[in-house]
């Protein structure tokens, strides 16, 4: 089982790399650096791959709707490049509060554009033939009667080192599950409970995976949480650490009706939980929303706890078909981090 990690950036991004460049040496397998409407996350991902020497380096995630196709690919061929075959491009919609408010793009067909997309990646890396990609929502080259008549087919100058760079996709609803499971190499979800996320996901996971080309291999699940190991009585409290994202998420990511997250939680049987979280979160009542969170949904989605406790959630979540353990340490400082981290690998091995 593979450990991943979300990059943060509270104590600045030259503290990040310190902290990834440490748990680098201890067997940390892949990075994610978020992009929302901060700094971009290529520089970022640029920057680190001069600053590490083994670790994956994924965009987690670049929103479809900022960038042409074919400059997506372009991008994650240039980090392939740059990190020397370590580029994970992972793709997801945001939402559209973000694409629609802050970059100023309609927020349409999600997933028809995330499929046309990968599609349109794999041909660009495959510098096999020029470009060519007649579809809903792209079109390459772009038909003459849309713009001058001048467009022709073309293949990236550059020679990818790769011809197939790993994909992961953020997906939540039905649809987008199965088409992740059909096409991308990696599935990103999001609050992942590991007890629950077959009732949820199961069929459609399975119905995606029915159609999948054996020439991408099985898919890889990326999910995980925080992780603290200790005495009960001493790290207990650190699930409480979840509380603020947890209710932005299930509270304020969206308006009512269009929340993804809240329909989740509610999919996981918090009904009256999500709409009370919500509720409060939209009155900007955020510490109240906070401690809406049920406890029991804080420990059951954390490795949080005695060795035996987190061991016992490692082996849920490989039951849950988590292939890459994404966790958030939680340690006084960076030994501590590492000391966890090489614990965590041991009891995943």
């Amino acid at each position: 089982m593979k450990l991943s990690m979300q990059i943060g950036y509270s104590g600045g991004f030259a503290e990040s790399v310190a902290q990834v460049q440490a748990l680098e040496k201890v067997g940390m397998d892949l990075v994610y650096v978020a992009e929302a409407y901060g700094y971009d996350a290529v520089t970022m991902m640029g920057y680190l791959a001069a600053k590490t020497d083994t670790i994956e380096i994924a965009s987690g995630i670049l929103p479809i709707y900022t960038r042409t196709p074919t400059l997506l690919a372009m991008t994650a061929a240039g980090l392939d490049e740059i990190s020397q075959g370590r580029a994970v491009l992972g793709l997801g919609a945001s939402g559209p509060q973000v694409i629609e408010g802050f970059h100023g793009v309609a927020y349409d067909a999600p997933i028809g554009r995330t499929r046309e997309i990968i599609d349109i990646c794999r041909s660009v890396w495959r510098r096999d033939k020029p470009v060519v990609h007649d579809g809903r929502y792209y079109q390459l080259p772009l038909p003459p009667e849309k713009g001058t008549g001048l467009g022709k087919p073309l293949k990236i100058i550059t020679h990818p080192p790769r011809p197939s760079i790993p994909i992961h996709v953020a997906s939540l609803g039905p649809k987008n599950v199965q088409m992740t499971a059909e096409l991308a190499d990696g599935w990103l979800p999001i609050l992942f409970h590991p007890e629950k996320a077959k009732d949820v996901w199961g069929a459609d996971v399975d119905a995606g995976v029915a159609k999948r080309s054996a020439d991408l291999g099985p898919l890889d699940v990326i999910a995980g949480g925080l992780l603290a190991i200790g005495p009960e009585d001493h790290v207990k409290g650190l699930r409480d650490l979840n509380r603020a994202m947890i209710a932005l998420y299930v509270g304020g990511m969206g308006a009512r009706g269009k929340n993804f997250y809240n329909t989740l939680f509610t999919r996981y049987g918090y009904e009256a939980e999500a709409k009370e979280i919500q509720d409060l979160y939209l009155d900007g009542k955020k510490a109240q929303a906070a401690a809406a969170i049920p406890d029991s949904f804080l420990m059951e989605t954390s490795l949080v706890g005695e060795e035996g406790f987190v061991r016992e959630q490692i082996e849920k979540f490989k039951a849950a078909g988590v292939t890459t353990l994404n966790v958030a340490p939680v340690a006084a400082d960076l030994k501590g981090q590492q000391d966890l981290i090489a614990k965590t690998k041991e009891l995943a091995s």
